[in-house]
Formats: structure tokens, C-alpha cells, sequence
């Protein structure tokens, strides 16, 4: 390996990333001493919820060279992923009986995709320098994936913990590729959020602490994808319409303004889940609800998970007889958690119908 000309072979990778549709890489060490702190302060508040996966790895998620041995260096790579149309995100947020889902995941399921792009990656490499170590992950392991961009260039972790790009915004995924190779490292990125604290003021339910912290507990994406039971009485009328993940924070970022679209057509929106109604989604059964999830984030959330959250939606949704027929239609459904939502979702609306009943009647202005 000493005879590899491995600023030669840096220019490539570029090129070669540009090549495979992403839009961006950068390489980065090893070190994470810094966020490994925050990680292990973070988890002692106890504040990644039910996630006990982010501490059952010990060292491994801050320190590459314990999950990989002999890896050297970290090439990390982004990939835009905002649909080239779609409904706007404000709009269905403002629409109670819209059904909000956060962009990622309106098209089909990254992984798969990053994956195969970035083993694509490595056989060139292979091609170039003959058999070397590596391993490609994109959340398939404990890695610090927002850490090592940053620390490659690729972007500064925001005051909403989001990785942010100067000329790209945060509508993108990473991914890394774990390496032996000694390539030269590129600059950290530089933090350029400011005194701007929009992010902190717009979370609906106050799940970003403080500049930097975010409390899983809280936070909606949180709570319609990784928890598992009962979502808490206090969160549900904030969570509004938004039925799987969360953007409020992305949307509001001013530097989101340079957000490009994505040409990779399997990030188009799939079964108009950028512009659909809660009672349609409430009604799949679960089969449908396998069929239409298939190869798409969403189907981690389980048809019992689909079903509680759009049951919190639709409680939080003006009143109307539909509503509560459809969720009338769940009262007996064989899963406890989802029976607990509905009745739950039935008092708020039967609660918002007695209060537009006694609402005292206004005047007509005299013609």
C-alpha cells in the first residue's frame, strides 16, 4: 500500500461519488473523544427513551476502530433526498385532516440504496488499490454518522442536532464507508447557526432542550417511529397531524433555503403520501398497509404503530361525523395500544363538538 498515490486516489473517490449519485464525500479520522462525552451525558439522562440500542454497543458507536479494527479513516458521503415534487410541507401541516409524513420517508427506503451505492464505491476502489479493509454502513451500526460528516466537511451538526450544509441545507442522508487506507483528511466543517434559535422555538413539543440537546423522549419522530406503547397524554395534541417523523425543524432552518431537489427517482413520493387524508390511511387494513409499505421507512413503525398515530391525528383534527365513524370503526381492534389511542382520539372530538354546540351563535351584520 505505501506506493498507493493516495491524493490521486482521493480526487477520484470524488468523482466517483459524483458518478454514483451522490452529492458529496468527504474523509475524516478517527478521533470523536469530544462527542463521545456528549453521547455518554446524553444517555445518562436517560434521554434516547426505549432506543437501549444506543448504549448496548459500548465504545463502538464513538470509537470506529473498536467496531471496525484497523480502521484508519471514514469516508463519509451525503445524498439529497426532497422529492422533486410534493405537496408543500407548511400546507399539510395547516390542514388538521392532511396526513403529515416527513419527507424522508415519502419515497422508498434509503438504506437499501446508500448501500448499494457505497459497495459500488469500494469495488472501484478495489479496482484501483487491490483488496483493502472496509465496511459500508448507513444505520446498520452504532456509528456517530453526524459526528464523522462534520469532521469530513461535509456539514455542521445543528442547534436541532441535524447535520447542516452551507450550501445544501439538511435534506439529506449519510452514509460511511470504514476504511484501513490512510487518505488524507479533510477540514472540519465550521458551525454557522448564530444567535438563530428557530429550530428550538418551532419544535411543537419542546423536545430540543436547550442549544444542541435534544430530548428523544420528546421529540414526534421519536414517538410515531421508535416508541413502542403508549405515547404520552401531554404530547399527543401537539403532535398535530404529523403521523410518522417530524420536519418542523428542517423546514424552519433559513439555511434550507439552498436545499436542492433529488434526482434519484426512488425518493419520489410514493401512494400520495404527500397529499392524503387521515381517514383514507386509517382505513388500511393491515394487509394493505404491508403491500403499500413495502420497501419504504415506513413499515418500521409496525400496522398497530400506523394505526395509534393516526388516531392521535385524527383526535387533534376538527370535528367531524367522518372522524369519529372511522374511529368508531377501531374501537374493537385486537390491539390494546391502538384501542386506548382511539378512545382517547373519540373524547377529543366528542369534546370539540360540545364546545362548537354551546359556542353562542354571532350576530349577522345588518345588510
Amino acid at each position: 500500500m505505501s506506493a498507493i498515490d493516495y491524493s490521486n486516489l482521493t480526487s477520484r473517490l470524488h468523482e466517483w461519488a459524483s458518478e454514483l449519485g451522490f452529492q458529496e464525500l468527504g474523509i475524516a479520522g478517527v478521533d470523536l473523544e469530544a462527542d463521545e462525552a456528549h453521547l455518554l451525558n446524553w444517555l445518562k439522562a436517560e434521554r434516547h427513551g426505549e432506543m437501549a440500542y444506543m448504549q448496548s454497543h459500548g465504545s463502538k458507536r464513538s470509537r470506529p476502530a473498536d467496531l471496525v479494527p484497523g480502521t484508519l479513516r471514514v469516508i463519509s458521503v451525503r445524498m439529497d433526498y426532497l422529492p422533486t415534487t410534493q405537496r408543500d410541507a407548511w400546507d399539510v401541516l395547516a390542514d388538521p385532516a392532511s396526513a403529515y409524513v416527513a419527507r424522508y420517508a415519502l419515497g422508498r427506503d434509503y438504506h437499501k440504496l446508500m448501500r448499494n451505492r457505497l459497495q459500488k464505491l469500494a469495488d472501484r476502489m478495489t479496482g484501483v488499490v487491490g483488496p483493502f479493509g472496509y465496511r459500508a454502513f448507513v444505520d446498520s451500526a452504532p456509528v456517530l454518522e453526524r459526528a464523522l460528516a462534520r469532521n469530513a466537511g461535509l456539514g455542521w451538526i445543528g442547534k436541532h442536532s441535524c447535520l447542516i450544509n452551507k450550501n445544501a441545507g439538511s435534506w439529506f442522508f449519510l452514509g460511511e464507508l470504514y476504511t484501513d487506507l490512510p487518505l488524507p483528511l479533510d477540514e472540519p466543517a465550521t458551525e454557522h447557526c448564530g444567535t438563530c434559535r428557530r429550530c428550538i422555538d418551532i419544535c411543537p413539543t419542546q423536545a430540543i432542550t436547550g442549544p444542541y440537546q435534544v430530548d428523544a423522549r420528546r421529540c414526534i419522530a421519536y414517538l410515531t417511529i421508535e416508541l413502542r406503547g403508549s405515547i404520552p397524554l401531554d404530547l399527543r395534541r401537539p403532535m398535530g397531524n404529523r403521523i410518522f417523523g417530524c420536519d418542523d425543524c428542517q423546514l424552519i432552518c433559513p439555511w434550507n433555503k439552498f436545499a436542492e431537489r433529488s434526482p434519484e427517482p426512488d425518493f419520489g413520493v410514493r401512494n400520495e403520501l404527500d397529499d392524503s387524508r387521515l381517514i383514507d390511511l386509517f382505513g388500511w387494513n393491515e394487509e394493505e398497509f404491508l403491500k403499500r409499505t413495502e420497501g419504504s421507512a415506513i413499515r418500521r413503525t409496525g400496522h398497530a404503530g400506523w394505526l395509534r398515530n393516526i388516531a392521535v391525528a385524527l383526535g387533534n383534527a376538527a370535528w367531524s361525523p367522518a372522524i369519529v365513524a372511522a374511529l368508531q370503526s377501531r374501537q374493537h381492534h385486537g390491539d390494546e395500544m391502538v384501542r386506548e389511542h382511539v378512545q382517547w382520539a373519540l373524547l377529543e372530538q366528542t369534546g370539540k363538538h360540545l364546545e362548537a354546540s354551546s359556542a353562542p351563535l354571532v350576530p349577522k351584520p345588518n345588510d
